[in-house]
C-alpha cells in the first residue's frame, strides 16, 4: 500500500494474530490482532493506521462501527480509511495482558470505565463482543477499548463478564497482593486454554439443542 510502503503482512492461522515480515522505516508495529496489526509513524504521534491483512474481512463493519460510537473518550476515532486500512486516534496505555506480564497493577476503575464504555456502545445499537484483556489497555488509571471490530456481531460474547469475574475473584484477591509478574507463555496457555473451553461448552450447547 502506498501509505506504508513494503509492508509485508498475513494471516496465517485465523484464530492467531497476523504475522508482520517487514515494517518500513521509521514506522514501528504496535500490535496486531487476529483481523489486522496497527503501526505508528514519530511524525504522526496522535494517529495510528490500522491495516487488514490479505483475505482477512471486516473492514466495512469496522467502518461502520466508528461511524455509529462518534465521539467518546475510551473508544479511538476513524478519521479516513481506504480499502484494507484505517487511520485512528491513537489511543495510549497498557493492555491489561501486559500489565499482568508487567506486575503494573490494574485499578478497579478501569473495569467500571470499560463497563461504562460497553453501556454506551450497546446505546448505539452495537454489540460488545469480543473484549478482552488484549484490547482493554489503562493509562493514568482509566481505561479504554482498542478494538470493535466484531461490535457488529449480535451473538451472545461472555468475553468481558469472564474477565471481570476473573479480576475480582482471583487477580485481586491474589495476583495483585503478591505483585506477580505472569510470564507471557503462562499467559498465552490460560488464553487458548480459554478458547478451548468456550468451544467445547458451545459444542455441548448445540447438541443439547438437537436433542429430543
Amino acid at each position: 500500500m502506498a501509505l506504508l510502503p513494503g509492508l509485508r503482512l498475513e494471516s496465517i492461522n485465523p484464530h492467531n494474530p497476523v504475522v508482520v515480515h517487514r515494517v518500513p522505516m521509521p514506522w514501528q508495529c504496535l500490535g496486531a490482532g487476529n483481523y489486522a496489526a496497527v503501526f505508528a509513524h514519530p511524525d504522526y504521534p496522535d494517529q495510528v493506521v490500522k491495516v487488514y491483512a490479505p483475505g482477512r474481512p471486516g473492514i466495512e463493519a469496522e467502518i461502520e462501527v466508528y461511524r455509529r460510537l462518534g465521539e467518546h473518550g475510551a473508544f479511538s476515532h476513524c478519521y479516513v480509511s481506504g480499502a484494507n486500512f484505517l487511520v485512528l486516534k491513537r489511543l495510549l496505555g497498557i493492555t491489561l495482558y501486559d500489565a499482568l506480564h508487567q506486575g503494573v497493577p490494574i485499578a478497579p476503575q478501569v473495569i467500571h470505565d470499560v463497563d461504562a464504555a460497553l453501556d454506551y456502545a450497546r446505546q448505539r445499537g452495537l454489540f460488545p463482543h469480543d473484549v478482552h484483556g488484549r484490547n482493554v489497555m489503562q493509562w493514568d488509571g482509566r481505561g479504554v477499548v482498542v478494538d470493535v471490530s466484531d461490535f457488529l456481531n449480535a451473538a451472545p460474547c461472555r468475553a468481558w463478564q469472564d474477565v471481570k469475574r476473573a479480576y475480582w475473584w482471583i487477580y485481586r484477591p491474589f495476583f495483585l497482593p503478591l505483585g506477580l509478574h505472569l510470564p507471557y507463555v503462562l499467559l498465552d496457555w490460560v488464553r487458548a486454554g480459554y478458547r478451548l473451553l468456550r468451544r467445547l461448552d458451545r459444542g455441548v450447547k448445540q447438541v443439547l439443542r438437537r436433542s429430543p
